[in-house]
């Protein structure tokens, strides 16, 4: 479970209620920010034009998405540089048919299918062909949810403004001067929340989701790089300086030397 993600939304949603609190009415005037048709307005038209801008899958897919950003990232960089460096030692050691049975251990399908490729034989450039093909549609898979959440951010303050004109046009259709202040607080309340989707929920979660995403491209391209350069032979202390570049300076310390 990701702490920071759940502290984040939680005290910013606690700062919302301290604002709304703060006056003299106190906790009374969270009602004045209920109102059930300026949320349907509001929510429900966003939704709705996501599911008309998405198949029905991939609408499924961008909700299902919000369940990642609560779970911590489970990559190993340093973990799988030092599993690299330890299969380019077999390598050099043994054969590339050696790295058979070291695959059994391995959990990591993308890896797995990159060590298997070696040993069967695979030309170096359709092995790249292969891994790089099957990143890019991961990739791609994963923009698909974050253009979900950033198009639900979009959509919010859209839908909001819509809701506030509409509580103007009825207001200004009915012009009681005694109730035009609270017909306006209404008519306002649904840009207070399609600002709330936008700026509590889509943003933070479409920004994380581009996080994670970058974080496990990153790790792929590092197998590809290190399972090639085990496939051309390179000297296990080369293929480690190699893939700590990709490392910040503070990480590449924890790594053990590739040629001991």
């Amino acid at each position: 479970m990701d702490i920071a993600t759940i502290i984040g939304l939680v005290v910013s949603f606690g700062l919302m209620i301290f604002g709304m609190v703060a006056g003299d009415a106190g906790f009374a005037a969270i009602n004045y920010f209920i109102d059930v048709q300026s949320a349907l307005i509001t929510f429900g038209g966003a939704l709705g034009c996501l599911f008309a801008s998405f198949p029905i899958p991939d609408f499924v897919a961008g909700i299902k998405a919000i369940g990642l950003v609560f779970k911590t990232p489970s990559w190993d960089v340093v973990g799988i540089i030092k599993q690299i460096i330890d299969l380019s030692n077999v390598a050099r050691k043994e054969g590339l048919l050696a790295l058979e049975e070291s695959a059994n251990s391995i959990e990591e399908p993308f890896m797995k299918k990159g060590i298997m490729l070696i040993v069967d034989g695979t030309d170096p450039e359709l092995v790249r062909g292969i891994l790089e093909a099957e990143l890019i549609n991961i990739d791609s898979r994963h923009q698909g949810r974050i253009g979900f959440w950033k198009q639900l951010g979009a959509m919010g303050p859209a839908w909001g403004m819509i809701g506030t004109l509409i509580g103007l046009v009825l207001m200004l259709m009915n012009m009681d001067p005694d109730k035009i202040g609270p017909n306006m607080a209404i008519a306002l309340i649904t840009t207070y929340y399609g600002s709330v989707l936008a700026n509590w929920i889509s943003a933070p979660v479409a920004f994380k989701l581009g996080i994670l995403n970058d974080e496990e491209v990153q790790v792929k391209e590092i197998m590809i790089e290190g399972l090639l350069s085990i496939q051309a032979g390179e000297n296990p202390r080369v293929i480690e300086e190699k893939l700590k570049s990709f490392l910040a300076p503070g990480m590449r310390e924890g790594i053990t030397e590739g040629g001991e």
